[in-house]
């Protein structure tokens, strides 16, 4: 059997485990869900030291093939991030069912009573790059859903991810959840991603999370219905109205304080009237933080040293310690910038101007969009989620950190007593 059989039968064979599993796991009552997903909770944090160990690996070999700083922070796992990610899976069993929940309902005048009502989605294929606790977060929400999962993680982290699903898949059976409900694709291969692409009848929505090449290649591949992550070129626009202490604190955190994530700030807007008393302070601690600068001309004008940005730059999501800079004379004009070069994910103002803080809410096309506050807070566990699937910045069905509702789909129950059409 050639490699890419052996890879087709794998995927193949998953996705129809997952299949069944998730009639069963749609039936479960929520208090077997939420059992499920505390079992789990526990088990994680007694198998820590077996998943840091199986997280060593991949770290290990990333740094030999020269990976980025900001690329191994995603990758690697502490004790913290056990905990971080247990203790994801309690809040998530902690928040409200919601399935069966009435979405609308209304009687018509023949007397039929109409409802429309939250269902699971089925079976919910995520396609993701180095980031083990994307594994956590899938299964955690796609439990308390009744969807089932199937997991097609990258070879970055191969090991952490097994190490994971095997201690998620034994604490979950073992509390009532259906076998074949977690479902990780071992294949590495790009031909696994295609085939998971291409399992219509089987899996009922793909979702991708990783950078812009993974995701246009499941945009354009895919014969499964594709919920779109997009990638976070972010930008925060300093307004001639802000609050400069405010401002730095906010630039900072959303550049320095996980800068390989997509809510990081990668394009900061300044305006002139502010700018010859802001840059340089902020430029200053954006360096010694290790920060790279690519600047438009009057920038570097204002700041010796900061490399000239080009056309690219503003298109960019470095995922590194690197930020773009330009000094705008207008409200418009960063509304502009941010249209033309924005991923639509998530964007600030800092402002103490109600009405430039209220037109910048209103005209920025974004996902997610900040009046004095740092991009870094778009998480699904930072907004309450519990976790989240991906950030979703299209407009068709989910938009913004995808959840629990976002897991569901609506079904109609309409309700009779011998009504006939007439």
């Amino acid at each position: 059997m050639a490699l890419d059989d052996r890879s087709y039968e794998e995927v193949r064979t998953k996705a129809e485990l997952a299949k069944k599993a998730s009639k069963q796991v749609a039936r479960l009552s929520a208090k077997e869900r939420n059992n499920i997903l505390l079992a789990q909770a526990d088990a994680l944090l007694a198998a820590t030291d077996k998943i840091l160990e199986a997280n060593r690996l991949d770290v290990a070999r990333a740094k030999e093939k020269g990976a980025t700083s900001a690329f191994v922070d995603r990758l690697s796992l502490s004790e913290q991030r056990v905990r971080d990610m247990a203790t994801g899976l309690v809040q998530v069993a902690d928040l409200p069912d919601p399935l069966g929940v009435a979405l609308r309902k209304w009687r018509l005048p023949n007397g039929l009573d109409i409802a429309q009502i939250r269902v699971p989605l089925g079976v919910v294929a995520v396609i993701y790059e180095g980031r083990p606790n994307v594994t956590v977060d899938v299964t955690g929400l796609c439990i308390k859903s009744g969807n089932a999962a199937v997991l097609r993680g990258s070879s970055d982290a191969i090991e952490s991810n097994k190490a994971l699903v095997d201690v998620l898949t034994e604490a979950g059976e073992a509390a009532g959840c259906p076998h074949g409900a977690i479902q990780l694709i071992h294949s590495v291969s790009r031909e696994s991603a295609r085939h998971l692409m291409r399992m219509t009848g089987l899996v009922d929505v793909l979702i991708p999370r990783g950078g812009a090449g993974l995701i246009s290649t499941v945009v354009e591949n895919s014969t499964v219905p594709v919920i779109e992550t997009g990638i976070g070129n972010c930008h925060i626009y300093v307004d001639a109205m802000a609050d400069l202490a405010k401002a730095s604190k906010i630039v900072l955190n959303a550049k320095l304080q996980r800068p390989g994530v997509c809510n990081a700030v990668e394009t900061l807007l300044v305006h002139s009237s502010v700018a010859e008393q802001f840059l340089p302070t902020i430029c200053a601690s954006l360096r010694e933080a290790g920060v790279e600068l690519r600047g438009c001309p009057r920038t570097r004008a204002l700041v010796e040293g900061v490399a000239e940005a080009t056309d690219e730059d503003w298109q960019t999501e470095y995922l590194d310690l690197i930020l773009a800079i330009r000094v705008v004379d207008s409200l418009d004009e960063a509304i502009e910038h941010i249209e033309r070069y924005g991923s639509h994910h998530s964007d600030a103002i800092v402002t103490q101007d109600y009405d430039a803080a209220r037109r910048f809410a209103d005209e920025v096309d974004s996902a997610a969009v900040y009046v004095n506050a740092s991009t870094r807070f778009t998480d699904g566990f930072e907004w309450g989620f519990g976790a989240e699937i991906g950030i979703s910045t299209q407009k068709l069905h989910a938009r913004g950190p995808m959840a629990l509702p976002e897991l569901t789909t609506g079904k109609y129950v309409v309700l009779g007593d011998g009504q006939v059409r007439g």
